[in-house]
């Protein structure tokens, strides 16, 4: 599976931005989807993650919830990640990634990454 993300920018607290992330191959719809993040000087975090589309199994890591949401669109082996009331703590090098299986928050589990996007919140 090849990860090209995009959608990243520059936005003011409370503001919002959309991520997206386009897969290839023809399994997307196996793969659990997810996207972490990394600040400067910080270890890569969970941000969220989606296993199927209609069965709406969706994780959040406790920082993001209420204010992010992730979805995917199989058909367009696409998965996205809709940030809404920003805050500068959320600034960081956003990734997606894909594994098979359950959910795991440790990103040493996931197999495949994107390349990353910039999100950077000012305040």
């Amino acid at each position: 599976v090849q990860l090209q993300a995009s959608g990243g920018g520059l936005v003011q607290a409370g503001g919002s931005l959309r991520l997206s992330c386009a897969a290839s191959g023809r399994t997307f719809s196996s793969y659990v989807m997810g996207w972490f993040r990394q600040a400067p000087g910080k270890e890569r975090e969970f941000v969220a993650a989606a296993i199927r589309w209609k069965s709406g199994s969706t994780y959040y890591a406790d920082s993001v919830k209420g204010r992010f949401t992730i979805s995917r669109d199989n058909a367009k082996n696409t998965v996205y990640l809709q940030m809404n009331s920003l805050k500068p703590e959320d600034t960081a090098v956003y990734y997606c990634a894909a594994r098979m299986g359950t959910v795991v928050t440790l990103n040493k589990f996931w197999k495949y990454w994107g390349q990353g996007t910039q999100v950077t919140v000012s305040s």
